[in-house]
């Protein structure tokens, strides 16, 4: 018999990026490259093993993927329970075949099953979206309901949309006043230009100047920049190229003159973008290099046929993001119980999840009064 949870390092990249193309729903951050990286070495990412749903056949095909941690590991919780692993981005959402969704739900929640865990913990999924639906109907075949721990809206851009319309409504005319005024202002400093790299070359080379400009700012100081731990570096830096060569990763770039003002790392899964991460260089913070910058991305992606939509990876409060991308949706954390409703050890790990989702909420309040 196979194993139930397997090493992550198993998976053969192969099968994985085949899945990730036939997904039901994108998730950036659990393609290969992307997951593969941050597992080898970025900080509180490693260790991750799998769930994985396999096809039988002539040639058996991957149809489910879940990178998982004991919910030991994830959060000092010492109860019997799996948790999606953070991959590094703020999106948990399961890898499943749109064409047997249900089937690779099913066989996931199997073999966390087989495992000994009473239950498994999606954290930041689309509670609407299709791998959602898809584990609910797997769980009502046996009675189950999955149980919602956290719930909130994350923002998003509908890049259907025409650019400027979005931003007139999302902004209106008298803050996309200030803007262009700002934006003539950062003239002065030189020629302002917006810039996207593509090619793993130019992806290289991009990478190096995100780090730069991130650490210069107040990541750097608080030391949570990607170029202040090693592993973190060594992650973006893998996680980029290999994206890069399979056409999967853009880095914006905007430039005053000589200088960089700010820079964002964009992967891209199916026909969706995510905005991971942005720097700015703080000596142009009065003039807005990160909205100038998330301004031209929006018209950016607005304009590519090949993107729908694009995940802003913050909640939709989000003071910069949150008012220019306005397709807020439900996302948060799911409980899918793996035994009977009232079983008593996963009515323990619900109970320790609400405790510990009250306090980080008491802590949030806190740190925004100070």
């Amino acid at each position: 018999m196979t194993r139930a949870v397997v090493p992550l390092s198993d998976i053969a990249a192969e099968p994985w990026q085949a899945l990730s193309d036939r997904a039901v729903e994108a998730n950036g951050y659990y393609l290969p490259g992307w997951e593969q990286a941050a597992n080898a070495s970025a900080r509180g990412c490693t260790g991750a093993s799998a769930l994985a749903a396999w096809r039988d056949g002539a040639a058996p095909r991957l149809i489910g993927l879940l990178p998982v941690v004991a919910l030991k590991h994830a959060f000092a919780i010492p109860l019997p329970a799996l948790v999606s692993a953070s991959p590094y981005g703020t999106l948990g959402i399961p890898l499943l075949d749109r064409d047997d969704a249900t089937a690779a739900a099913a066989e996931l929640l199997r073999q966390a099953r087989r495992s000994g865990v009473r239950a498994l913990i999606l954290r930041d999924v689309q509670l609407g979206g299709g791998a959602m639906a898809a584990f609910t109907a797997a769980l009502a075949a046996h009675g189950l309901k999955p149980r919602i721990l956290r719930e909130g809206r994350r923002a998003g851009l509908d890049a259907t949309r025409d650019a400027d319309a979005l931003l007139r409504k999302g902004l209106g005319p008298r803050k996309l006043k200030d803007l262009r005024r700002q934006r003539r202002r950062l003239a002065a400093h030189g020629e302002v230009s917006f810039r996207i790299a593509r090619t793993p070359a130019d992806v290289a080379a991009a990478v190096e100047i995100f780090l730069q400009v991130e650490a210069s700012g107040w990541k750097g100081r608080q030391g949570t920049a990607l170029a202040n731990d090693a592993g973190d570096t060594a992650f973006i830096r893998r996680a980029t190229a290999v994206l890069a060569a399979h056409g999967a990763c853009e880095i914006a770039t905007l430039h005053a003159g000589p200088d960089v003002v700010a820079a964002g790392i964009l992967p891209r899964h199916q026909d969706r973008a995510f905005f991971f991460k942005i720097g700015i260089d703080e000596r142009f913070a009065k003039l807005s290099p990160g909205v100038q910058l998330t301004l031209d991305i929006t018209r950016h992606l607005c304009a590519d046929p090949a993107i729908a939509s694009a995940d802003a990876t913050t909640g939709a409060d989000h003071p910069m993001i949150g008012p220019i991308w306005r397709q807020h949706t439900p996302f948060g954390d799911v409980l899918l119980p793996l035994a009977g409703a009232r079983d008593p050890a996963t009515m323990l790990i619900a109970a320790a999840m609400a405790a510990r989702e009250r306090l980080r909420t008491r802590l949030h309040r806190l740190r925004h009064k100070g």
